[in-house]
């Protein structure tokens, strides 16, 4: 099984490299946003990268200085930014044409070389070398458990400017053998539901609750402080602001991975072999969430996807649709079922925490797509804290208390 690392790495660059880092990069996004104009210059929007590359390869290599690889690179970032649209256009989302302006370039084996100390990265005039700004070499940083590895193969980097820093993200990867302790206990093919929120920031069907009231109050707090500092409009506070905003990111990404470890716990502890996840698209628009919480819900989803390949779960996205309209005892959906964090079905009775009750239908709406029978693998429930749910709603309990258990005992743990 493939390991996936990504290890970010500041860079020392003097004024004179900088500038030519700074030309790459536009001559870099002017060729992606020119590969996508082209793409859709025509009666429909071509998406293929074949056929983007013999279309505007020659014209863009005339045009620019990049290095042949960047310019593929670019393309291939326009062919997915184009591949995403008209996946939204057949889902009948509105979406426009894309355009880059986040500064980033993208490396691979020919145009950047990795060395112990130092990095040799391709121009649009020649090549630079920089430096690593580096933590101390303690056994616990990634630079050290992933970069400086024997174990792990650097396969490429982006470079992107964020607040007055280089900053190079170094993808390293390794063949693992999967855990075999993980396989055992998920060939039942249990679910995991996770139902994420602004009050709640993840709820999953086993009802475990991570509260947002930590990141909310952070937010709010490193929101002050923005604000205090731009009332003073000087450079001092000027350059405080971007020291403020990389203190609450880093952060934020700190609570994140607690919470993904313990995600990631949470189902191996059930013995489930899926992890599942609302799509994320619209989240803002349904969960009236900011656009700090959409990040968080991305990055959440993105560090329990790579960290849970080690175990042998799938983490895959499911159709939100009504899963917090819709009772997961019987199957009844309205709008009136939810009154804000309760959840009291209008048919049967049912009540619980609103999320809670979402996230059971998110592990079912994973169920009955991924359904195929008996046998072949197919998911045979969600687990909750105690005892399964099955596709059809019913409730089994645990297989050592089945005999006496005669109640439907699930009780969220705030």
């Amino acid at each position: 099984m493939e390991k996936r690392r990504t290890v970010p790495v500041k860079l020392d660059v003097d004024s004179d490299d900088a500038a030519l880092l700074g030309d790459t990069v536009d001559e870099f996004l002017w060729t992606a946003n020119e590969v996508t104009r082209h793409a859709f210059d025509g009666e429909y929007v071509t998406t293929s990268k074949t056929t983007l590359h013999h279309e505007t390869y020659e014209d863009v290599r005339d045009e620019t200085a990049l290095h042949s690889n960047h310019v593929q690179a670019a393309r291939n970032k326009a062919a997915e930014a184009c591949k995403s649209v008209v996946a939204k256009w057949k889902q009948g989302k509105k979406a426009s044409m894309p355009y880059f302006t986040s500064p980033h370039l993208v490396y691979d084996h020919r145009t950047a070389t990795f060395h112990d100390e130092y990095v040799s990265l391709a121009t649009v005039d020649g090549r630079i070398e920089a430096d690593y700004v580096l933590p101390d070499k303690e056994p616990e940083t990634p630079h050290v458990e992933y970069f400086f590895s024997d174990k792990y193969e650097t396969t490429g980097a982006e470079l992107h400017y964020t607040n007055g820093n280089w900053m190079l993200h170094i993808h390293c990867k390794t063949e693992v053998e999967t855990d075999t302790s993980a396989q055992e206990t998920t060939e039942n093919g249990t679910v995991l539901g996770v139902d994420l929120g602004v009050n709640n920031l993840a709820v999953t069907s086993t009802g475990t609750f991570w509260k947002g009231d930590e990141f909310d109050h952070w937010r709010r707090e490193y929101e002050n402080r923005r604000g205090t500092l731009q009332e003073c409009g000087t450079r001092w506070a000027h350059e405080n602001i971007h020291s403020v905003g990389r203190k609450e990111e880093g952060r934020f990404k700190q609570t994140l991975h607690r919470i993904s470890n313990e995600l990631i716990a949470e189902a191996r502890d059930h013995g489930c072999s899926v992890i599942a996840f609302e799509d994320l698209t619209d989240i803002r628009e349904r969960t009236d969430a900011s656009w700090g919480h959409k990040w968080a819900f991305n990055r959440l989803y993105e560090y329990v996807e790579y960290k849970a390949l080690e175990y042998g779960i799938d983490v895959k996205r499911v159709n939100p649709k009504n899963t917090s309209r819709r009772c997961s005892h019987c199957g009844f959906t309205h709008p009136d079922n939810r009154d804000g964090e309760s959840f009291e079905c209008l048919k049967c009775g049912y009540e619980n925490h609103a999320d809670y009750n979402a996230a059971k239908n998110i592990g079912l709406r994973y169920l009955h797509r991924n359904q195929t029978g008996s046998g072949g693998g197919a998911s045979v429930g969600i687990a909750l804290n105690s005892g399964m749910l099955n596709a059809n709603g019913g409730y089994e309990p645990p297989a050592e208390s089945s005999a006496i258990a005669g109640v439907h005992a699930e009780s969220p743990r705030l």
